[in-house]
């Protein structure tokens, strides 16, 4: 006859094992897909890894910046974050968000300089290996919860594609990334061609 107290020793033999074998959830801050593909929205991510922030930046020398000035700020769910810096590269279902805000300069006491205002844009940039036939997928948010795919005949896959400094994102402009990267040797061969081309135009200037 068991008692109380013997019964217990005996569930938890079974339950135990049972516990340790059912599989692990997906990490919280995974790309999210409404029924017919669009992406949802990662509205926690000023809660995710700050990785730098960037002011009236192009990528196109002949574009014209339009009538204000902008930053663009870039988080990373914290996940794929702890991943980089111990393997120098991006795992699959890494979510990269850029949120771009109007630049002020005349507000409360500021005299010099700018600050950032409201939100103009997000983009949202997904590594989902499975889904992508690039691995690499681009989702631009205005005020819309969910987003449908950029078209891959896009420019900005082949820009990534071309001057990403690792697996197609530019990491070259995340300071604290690059140097994980560059000692991890997991630049791409093309942003390494490019600075290397770059490097003797830069010592002729400066003579």
């Amino acid at each position: 006859m068991f008692t109380a107290a013997k019964l217990t020793l005996l569930l938890s033999a079974f339950l135990l094992p049972t516990a340790l074998f059912q599989p692990s959830a997906a990490p919280a801050d995974s790309p999210e897909y409404t029924a017919d593909g669009q992406l949802k929205l990662p509205e926690n991510y000023r809660q995710w890894v700050y990785l730098t922030s960037g002011f009236d930046m192009s990528y196109n020398p002949a574009m014209q910046m339009p009538g204000h000035h902008m930053f663009d700020n870039v988080f990373v769910d914290p996940a794929s974050y702890k991943a980089f810096v111990e393997t120098g590269t991006w795992p699959d279902k890494t979510v990269m968000v850029l949120e771009a805000r109007g630049a002020h300069d005349k507000g409360s006491i500021n005299q010099k300089g700018n600050y950032q205002g409201d939100i103009m844009g997000i983009e949202v940039h997904v590594k989902d290996e499975a889904r992508f036939p690039g691995k690499w997928a681009f989702f631009g948010f205005d005020d819309a919860k969910v987003s449908k795919m950029i078209p891959q005949s896009a420019t900005c896959y082949t820009c990534h594609t071309a001057h990403g400094a690792v697996d197609t994102t530019f990491v070259q402009f995340y300071p604290t990334l690059l140097s994980i990267a560059t000692s991890k040797g997991t630049l791409s061969d093309s942003y390494r061609k490019e600075t290397a081309s770059a490097a003797p135009a830069a010592t002729a200037t400066a003579k």
